[in-house]
């Protein structure tokens, strides 16, 4: 009964769980908003190969009905043009900033050519086509003009039915005009954006002109032609010379702090060595001093010894209460069964041979008997 009683619990708990999972779900899924992730998924369109939605007069929304928000289906169209030579961060954040000016808002970002570029601003890195399909890889672009003008016209606004002009506010000069967006601000149609510091195309190729000969030598060694490189052929073994040179400065150096490496773990070796070094000679002096100090036990030992020699060498003395000869008891005397003669008291023993053999002791009667 208790085990099932458990599983009972355990099967009511998942439920709960389960059912506290489906709840949360549902409410993310109807809390989301749909949106629209084309820019995400594929390039931004270009605007001459879009089908018109419809012909009815554009009529562009006011600035607080963009900023209130306006219908899913009726998205404020936000104009952005500009060279974008050598795309860069600094462009994708003003893209970024024109995106995110209205809740519901589509971007068009306007490319200048070629011609019209090497006219007014000067020669570009990027071809047009480059710079076209650069913009067009960008995740807040919706659409894409090619061959945008230099100046933005009444004609040009109502064609790409534009609401707002988005642009950072520092005044551009440029074909004989101290701003060309001066009659846009006038009508009530530009939205600011801010500039990124720090980075810029000109500051781009500024680097690249600093840094000349590295970015020369650089691409030789990967297989571009002097001619490609518009490099004379003087320029072009000076700057394998100079390759050579940094090889070989590279390989000193690494040379260098191999051998410091090397050095440097030696050292800590050696340091170790003498730190173990140091505690085995503390426990060596320790054990030698145990063993032959003055209270070691070696002293011990040979005292020890010499007192087991002495007791070896030495004979062991007999002890006091032992008798004397003479007081030893007489050894007995052989005698006949048949004889009954009463023998006299024995005679004292006689001296010691000189051989060192002991005598015998012989009685009267015995002499008697031998005589007879």
């Amino acid at each position: 009964m208790e085990a099932q009683s458990s599983s009972g619990l355990l099967l009511s708990r998942k439920r709960r769980r389960e059912a506290t999972i489906r709840e949360t779900e549902e409410g993310e899924k109807l809390g989301k908003i749909p949106r629209c992730t084309v820019g995400l998924k594929h390039p931004a369109p270009f605007a001459d190969e879009l089908v018109p939605v419809d012909d009815k007069p554009y009529v562009r929304v006011s600035m607080e009905e963009a900023k209130r928000g306006t219908h899913p289906n009726r998205p404020v169209r936000v104009y952005a043009d500009g060279i974008f030579d050598v795309f860069h961060s600094g462009h994708a954040r003003a893209l970024m900033q024109a995106k995110c000016l209205f809740p519901n808002t589509h971007l068009i970002v306007g490319v200048c050519s070629d011609d019209l570029t090497h006219k007014y601003k000067g020669f570009t890195v990027m071809n047009e086509d480059e710079r076209y399909d650069a913009i067009s890889h960008c995740r807040y672009v919706d659409e894409v003009v090619r061959n945008a003008p230099w100046t933005l016209t009444p004609e040009f606004l109502t064609k790409h039915r534009i609401d707002f002009v988005a642009h950072d506010d520092i005044p551009y000069s440029s074909a004989g005009s101290d701003d060309v967006y001066k009659h846009i601000k006038e009508a009530g149609m530009f939205a600011p954006t801010q500039r990124t510091e720090g980075i810029s195309t000109s500051d781009i190729i500024t680097r690249i002109v600093r840094d000349y000969d590295v970015y020369v030598r650089r691409n030789l060694q990967r297989g571009y032609t002097a001619k490609e490189l518009n490099v004379s052929f003087i320029n072009e073994k000076k700057y394998h010379l100079q390759e050579r040179v940094d090889k070989v400065k590279r390989k000193v150096r690494d040379v260098e702090e191999k051998s410091k490496e090397f050095v440097q773990k030696v050292e800590e070796k050696s340091i170790d060595l003498i730190q173990k070094w140091e505690e085995k000679s503390r426990e060596f002096i320790g054990n030698f001093l145990q063993m032959f100090g003055p209270e070691g036990a070696l002293k011990h030992m040979l005292k020890e010894g010499k007192g087991r020699m002495l007791q070896a060498i030495s004979p062991r003395h007999s002890p006091n209460s032992s008798p004397t000869r003479e007081e030893r008891s007489p050894s007995p005397t052989f005698r006949l069964p048949f004889f009954t003669k009463t023998s006299p008291p024995p005679s004292p023993p006689p001296p010691p041979h000189p051989s060192g053999a002991r005598g015998y002791l012989i009685s009267e009667d015995d002499d008697e008997d031998d005589e007879n």
